[in-house]
């Protein structure tokens, strides 16, 4: 129908409880709820429904009027069929979509990198995670890019989903004030000896993503996982002050500590892709802790990477630690200390740059890995420092008696005490009517030592020891070579030295044609 003009507007007010049906375009104003009306006429007059229609106004609860909201996937190109069928799609109101995750902003933090934030997230935590038993109202906790100072260490409870913008991005950042700058706590954000009491919760099936955790005071240390299981830090930065690679352990400071009791242990703990930084320690911990698995990590700017078990422990000395596929790099000591109180730990497919070289200098002063317990391993660890720098000090040692299997850049095979070295396997051809060098040896490295070989030539075939024992200066040393063969291969190996190299040569004689002599170096370093 035609729009009717009217000579004069009607209104009505009193409280929203009493709000009447209103005439055609006449307003009511609900004066406790500060809500204004207008009445939808007749169906005769046209409108689609009889009743009140709310004008919008600044006292509008504007998300609970979405009722209608669906995921419809337009992007894509289709739209997305939700619901159990075509004709019963999920309706979510607006307020409930966005009541999906929970924002850190919320509560009243502040990335600004000056305000602090430090009740505002632990009050976050507190209940989003503390107050209620309901995993419902367990949301993830969004951290949007910026710099949240705290003065205090952040608790965070059991069940906690926190997540950033990047582990640079979305950082967390202790003034002063504080021994850590977070740390796990129970249900009732209870920290330390008070874990578990009142029967709370002990932490457990914590997650953080895309965060930094930062300290710029240089006595505060960053991360504390206290008598926590089932916990994983992906792409997380944990960031001391330094700048530079400490050069002494004074301060003590760790990127990531451990604390256990006897009723609680930490147990099956996941760090991959993070960055430890800044602080003395990478890790650092004679706590019992199992099951922890760092990977596709960076080690930086610290003085020592990781040391387990280099005191004698309270409870149980840390076991099943995997450091695997990690970056270590201007560390001024040694990047892994597996101690005499550790044991069941595995280094694998790292790679070690400059590492205990006294940081920045490139001149070694350390070994990179020692092992100084049974039952711990060095397998497929790459190592930056060469052959030479590694004759006086190792890259992987150990200083008692123990057990142990690792293995250097691919080349050595290295046991027991880090004093039994065997090089992998080489190979020189053998030339018809020649002489020629199959190897050297440094006396640096070794003064006695011993190569297995194998000659092929044709169908014959030779297989010995040679056994060798330096002289001091130029000359023959005394060597023996002992071996079979099938059949004559017209090969004779002698050992010479001059200074402090030693050479083995071959000499084959015009009968058999080329060939191939195999070998490899064993020794006691």
């Amino acid at each position: 129908m035609a729009i009717v003009q009217i000579s004069q507007i009607t209104n009505r007010k009193g409280l929203a409880e009493n709000l009447p049906q209103l005439a055609g375009a006449e307003f009511g104003w609900s004066t406790d709820t500060r809500q204004l009306w207008i009445g939808n006429g007749t169906l005769e007059d046209g409108a689609p429904v009889i009743g009140n229609t709310e004008i919008l106004t600044e006292f509008s609860d504007i998300l609970n009027f979405s009722t209608t909201y669906t995921y419809k996937g337009l992007a894509a190109g289709y739209t997305v069929q939700t619901g159990p069928t075509s004709g019963t799609p999920i309706d979510l109101s607006l307020q409930s979509w966005l009541d999906q995750f929970a924002s850190v902003l919320d509560f009243g933090a502040v990335g600004d990198g000056s305000t602090d934030c430090t009740a505002a997230i632990n009050r976050a935590l507190y209940q989003l995670y503390c107050r209620e038993v309901n995993p419902q109202i367990r949301r993830s906790l969004f951290f949007p890019a910026g710099v949240y100072k705290v003065t205090g260490t952040i608790n965070i409870p059991p069940y906690a989903t926190l997540y950033g913008e990047g582990l640079d991005n979305s950082v967390i950042s202790l003034a002063s004030g504080a021994a850590y700058v977070a740390q796990t706590a129970d249900s009732l954000q209870q920290t330390g000896v008070n874990i578990g009491s009142g029967g709370a919760t002990p932490p457990q099936n914590i997650t953080i993503t895309n965060l930094g955790f930062q300290t710029v005071d240089t006595a505060a240390s960053v991360f504390l996982v206290g008598q926590a299981t089932n916990c994983r830090f992906n792409n997380v930065g944990f960031y001391g002050p330094n700048q530079s690679a400490p050069t002494t352990d004074t301060a003590a400071t760790i990127a990531v500590a451990f604390n256990t009791t006897a009723s609680y242990s930490c147990e099956n703990i996941v760090f991959d892709g993070c960055v430890l930084s800044g602080t003395v320690y990478g890790i650092n911990t004679n706590e019992e802790v199992s099951g922890v698995t760092i990977s596709n990590s960076e080690f930086n700017t610290l003085y020592q990477g990781v040391l387990l078990g280099t005191v004698a422990p309270t409870l149980v000395s840390p076991t099943g630690i995997r450091i695997t596929s990690n970056l270590f790099d201007n560390i001024y000591a040694e990047g892994i200390v597996f101690g005499e109180y550790s044991n069941s730990n595995a280094s694998g497919h790292n790679i070690f740059y400059n590492v205990g070289n006294h940081a920045p200098d490139t001149t070694p002063f350390t070994s990179i890995i020692v092992l100084n317990n049974s039952n711990n391993i060095s397998i497929s660890d790459l190592f930056s420092r060469s052959d030479a720098d590694a004759v006086t000090y190792p890259r992987v040692y150990a200083d008692i008696a123990t057990n142990f299997v690792a293995t250097t850049n691919g080349s050595q095979i290295v046991l027991a005490t880090g004093t039994y070295i065997r090089q992998s396997g080489s190979q020189t051809e053998i030339a018809n009517n020649d002489t020629n060098t199959v190897t050297t040896v440094s006396t640096d490295q070794t003064s006695a030592f011993a190569v297995n070989y194998t000659i092929a030539r044709g169908t014959t075939h030779r297989t010995g020891t040679i056994l060798i024992s330096s002289v001091n200066g130029t000359g023959n040393p005394v060597w023996s070579d002992d071996f079979v063969q099938n059949a004559d291969t017209g090969v004779i190996l002698s050992v010479t030295q001059v200074d402090t190299t030693i050479t083995i040569t071959y000499s084959a004689e015009n009968t058999l044609g080329n060939g191939t002599i195999n070998y490899s170096i064993n020794y006691l370093a």
